[in-house]
């Protein structure tokens, strides 16, 4: 499968990466899980470029929990947007590389691509849109069910994340670990699990 990016011929290179990109596109939400370097998050966001340049959706959505590996935001200079914007920043290194650095901000000014922080997704419903939640293991229950109840019609969702890399406080569960329990085996949701040969 080759995907429409600015990368010519991108695709899968190890049998769990074609696997995660064939059932990003048959299922309305897709969990790819497994340690660094495996292309999680790089596949997601070529197959959302994919989708939108092809036209199958209208925008892509791209988000993270601002959940901190051991610093606190109240103490980073700037406005939330500058303070949340390093957590968010392999996202746009992704959508950059996949897509060109301008066409991505006029794409951005338009509004048609979103990166944003998992706490704008509260009350909204994102209809015919390409969304992905990264780093998903730093998400609670709470918010891993806040972040699926938004997927709404014509829309696609992956949700990426390494449950050996939880940075919530301890004794909080992880809103991916939870979800992988329950939505494992339903149809329309397919869990892709990479390991060290797809790195």
């Amino acid at each position: 499968m080759e995907l429409k990016t600015r990368r010519r011929d991108l695709q899968g290179r190890t049998q769990n990466q074609r696997i995660y990109l064939k059932a990003i596109t048959g299922n309305d939400i897709n969990f790819g899980v497994g340690p660094a370097g495996t292309g999680k998050t790089f596949l997601a966001v070529a197959a959302a470029v994919d989708a939108f340049e092809r036209g199958t959706v209208e925008r892509i959505v791209l988000t993270r929990p601002a959940v901190e590996a051991g610093e606190r935001l109240g103490f980073l200079p700037g406005d939330l947007t500058q303070k949340v914007d390093p957590y968010l920043r392999p996202l746009y290194d992704a959508l950059f590389d996949l897509m060109g650095f301008e066409k991505s901000q006029r794409l951005m000014e338009r509004q048609s691509i979103e990166v944003a922080p998992l706490a704008y997704m509260r009350g909204r419903t994102l209809n015919n849109a390409f969304v992905i939640l990264d780093e998903a293991q730093n998400t609670t229950p709470e918010q891993m069910k806040m972040f699926l109840t938004r997927i709404g019609f014509g829309s696609r969702a992956v949700v990426t994340g390494d449950i050996t890399q939880i940075d919530l406080p301890k004794g909080v569960p992880s809103g991916l670990k939870h979800a992988l329990g329950i939505l494992d085996g339903v149809r329309g949701i397919s869990i892709t699990r990479f390991n060290s040969k797809d790195v």
